[in-house]
């Protein structure tokens, strides 16, 4: 039923031998280049090298869809066809950046390529896809529950030829990163209009300008993701001109709906890469490791554990493979009940069996030996990322029962 294009083949060959050749053999220098840098959100020079690779690969921008193939150097590639080399990418949780494919940076292209006036195109969407700079999405916040993004409380508000942005954020990823020059930020501009999803605005905020202040970086489970980061933010008087505005004044809630599809899709096919790459380790490890005097490949809760993940992550690949496919067929709006299938089902899935690959490795599974403790948090958070799962089963669940009930 799902096979993909020559031209996606080929690109999986050339992808999987850049990880052999280039990916896996910096995993310990990456490592120790983060380790010993003075900023670890400053710009990593492996990284740069990588990139220059990836560029003379051919192996750049490959999330752009075909309906977008005038940004990118290639003919555009289907969800379907992107979802096995974010798999890949995802083996490695630093290395879709390699490849300018990295989030949040992917979204908000995408956000450029369709909502962005030429100007503001050609200001940042141009150095964005050349990877020269990076980007900030800022649209949740502390103080609400912004699992419904129309609590949001952050205030956009009209001053005569200029926006002024009054508010908190959290949880903004890669704005601690030095390369990070835009964000895109969403607030209330009309906060009593009747329609409460025409209440948002998004506007574009340079990094630095007068006002935004950088609060603290974050931490998930302890680890903090540079040289990108999750950072507070404060808005205080921050002015930017009239034309930074996206779309239009109360067309924030429509962006966010067109920005956050693909991006809950990406993460998920690299959820997948991360648990494809566990389970190999943790058969890897049962076979060199002895217990009561055999291999614990010989054991049968071993046997049954290894069982257990494996035909999990066939199922979540599975997943991810026909909601992409659907969307491909019909859209975002056509393929909502298997996205939200897909990011409320695929990130606990996968968490839990990173977990058991963890434990196949003894405590040496919590530790930075492996990649497993890093890949867990990158599941955990992705629970709460672009929408907790609550909220995604509470969607699915209502057009489930009126698709029956109707």
């Amino acid at each position: 039923m799902y096979e993909h294009s020559q031209n996606a083949r080929d690109l999986q060959d050339r992808l999987g031998a850049f990880m052999e050749a280039h990916i896996y053999p910096n995993e310990h220098a990456y490592a120790e280049a983060l380790a010993t840098a003075h900023d670890r959100y400053a710009p990593i020079p492996l990284m740069d090298e990588l990139k220059d690779e990836a560029k003379e690969a051919g192996l750049w921008n490959l999330f752009i869809p075909p309906a977008l193939a005038e940004f990118a150097d290639h003919d555009g590639l289907t969800n379907f066809d992107y979802a096995p080399l974010a798999e890949m990418m995802g083996r490695v949780l630093w290395s879709p950046e390699v490849f300018n494919c990295n989030a949040p940076d992917t979204g908000n292209m995408e956000v450029f390529m369709k909502y962005a006036t030429p100007a503001q195109q050609e200001e940042w969407l141009t150095p964005l896809l050349a990877g020269e700079i990076r980007s900030s999405y800022a649209m949740t916040e502390p103080q609400v529950a912004s699992s419904d993004a129309t609590n949001i409380e952050l205030r956009i508000e009209r001053d005569g030829d200029e926006w002024v942005l009054n508010g908190r954020k959290w949880f903004i990823t890669g704005a601690m990163n030095e390369r990070t020059k835009i964000f895109i930020v969403m607030g209330k501009s009309a906060p009593d209009h009747p329609d409460r999803h025409k209440q948002q605005t998004q506007v574009l905020v340079p990094k630095g300008t007068p006002g935004l202040e950088v609060i603290r970086p974050l931490t998930t489970l302890g680890y903090d993701d540079a040289p990108l980061g999750h950072a507070e933010l404060v808005f205080k008087d921050v002015r930017v001109p009239a034309d930074n505005v996206l779309l239009g004044e109360g067309r924030g809630f429509e962006i966010a709906q067109g920005r956050l599809g693909p991006g809950r899709m990406h993460h998920c096919m690299r959820l997948v890469g991360a648990a494809q790459r566990s389970l190999e380790l943790a058969c890897k490890r049962a076979s060199s490791r002895e217990t009561f005097g055999r291999p614990l490949a010989k054991h049968q809760s071993v046997r049954e554990e290894i069982a257990k993940s494996f035909s999990e992550i066939e199922m979540a690949r599975l997943l991810v493979l026909k909601t992409s496919h659907r969307m491909d067929e019909a859209g975002t709006q056509g393929a909502l009940d298997l996205i939200a299938a897909t990011k409320s089902t695929v990130p606990l899935l996968i968490q839990n069996v990173i977990d058991r690959c963890m434990q196949v490795h003894g405590a040496g599974g919590l530790t930075e030996d492996f990649p497993m403790a890093e890949a867990f948090n990158y599941a955990r958070w992705c629970r709460q990322a672009d929408g907790p799962d609550q909220v995604h089963m509470m969607s699915l669940g209502k057009q489930i029962i009126t698709r029956y009930t109707e």
